[in-house]
């Protein structure tokens, strides 16, 4: 079995005083996917960097310093690594890094959030629609290839109205738009990815990731799910259990963000 986890940090250096260290030190996982690291290589708190013996792959952000940023931990030391996915635009920006293992292409990534009605929704989905091109012919090649994909991070849209608590709300914010919905809906329809925490735990709320630091949302689990593991078929079919590492109470979170994992019958 082989057990991934996914989660947005909300910036390694502030998450390491919080309680990230333990967590490096203790998840029984063998892969952990990290976004928002805000922070290049040598950046990385050295207790973060030794804790768990990981091995790091660091995707830092080279055109705004101290943004985004992604990385990839692997108990094994990757076969190859990949930054970025081939875009002149985004390549630099610290949202996409990828790693070879054993019969599985593993990646992490960190989609921009967006804001309706400024360049930052604009820039949003140019970065969808060069991912979504990307993501189907590295699927294929690695399906041909005899490996399996698998994308996990802040993708930043609920797929449906299961995916974030107060959805009648939200049906104009940047994260829960149509055609931001409508592209996800084509990833895992005719580009033939599979939702793997949605297909586990299907005609549920939730499980949600993600909750404001505003008001009581995380107390009143009014949350969203965007922290996804989207993955080829044959590999999603070998998924076992998917859960939310969900903190005890509002005060012991390091992230805005909770782990989300699942096992793979490896």
């Amino acid at each position: 079995m082989r057990t991934i986890a996914t989660a947005n940090v909300n910036g390694v250096r502030a998450a390491a005083k919080k309680g990230l260290v333990d967590w490096l030190a203790n998840v029984e996982a063998d892969v952990v996917l990290l976004q928002e690291v805000r922070a290049d290589e040598a950046q990385i708190p050295a207790d973060a960097a030794a804790a768990g013996g990981w091995h790091w792959t660091v995707a830092p952000s080279l055109t705004a310093k101290g943004r985004a940023g992604v990385a990839v931990l692997t108990r094994e030391a990757p076969e190859a690594v990949r930054i970025g996915f081939g875009s002149s635009e985004f390549d630099g920006s610290g949202r996409y890094a990828e790693v070879d293992l054993p019969g599985l292409t593993v990646a992490s990534l960190y989609l921009p959030s967006g804001e309706v009605d400024t360049p930052r929704q604009v820039e949003k989905e140019r970065f969808m629609a060069a991912f979504a091109d990307y993501l189907t012919e590295t699927g294929k090649s690695a399906v041909a290839g005899g490996r399996e994909l698998l994308v996990c991070g802040d993708w930043n849209i609920a797929h449906a109205e299961a995916d974030l608590k107060n959805w009648k709300a939200n049906k104009k914010t940047a994260g829960f738009l149509p055609e931001e919905r409508d592209w996800l809906t084509e990833v895992y329809g005719t580009r033939g990815f599979v939702d793997v925490v949605r297909s586990l735990h299907p005609g549920v709320e939730g499980p949600y990731s993600w909750w404001s630091y505003r008001g009581r949302a995380f107390d009143n689990d009014a949350g969203w799910r965007i922290d996804l593991h989207v993955a080829t078929a044959g590999l999603a079919a070998k998924a076992m259990k998917a859960w939310v590492d969900r903190a005890a109470s509002h005060d012991r979170r390091w992230s805005d963000h909770a782990p989300v994992l699942v096992t793979y019958d490896h």
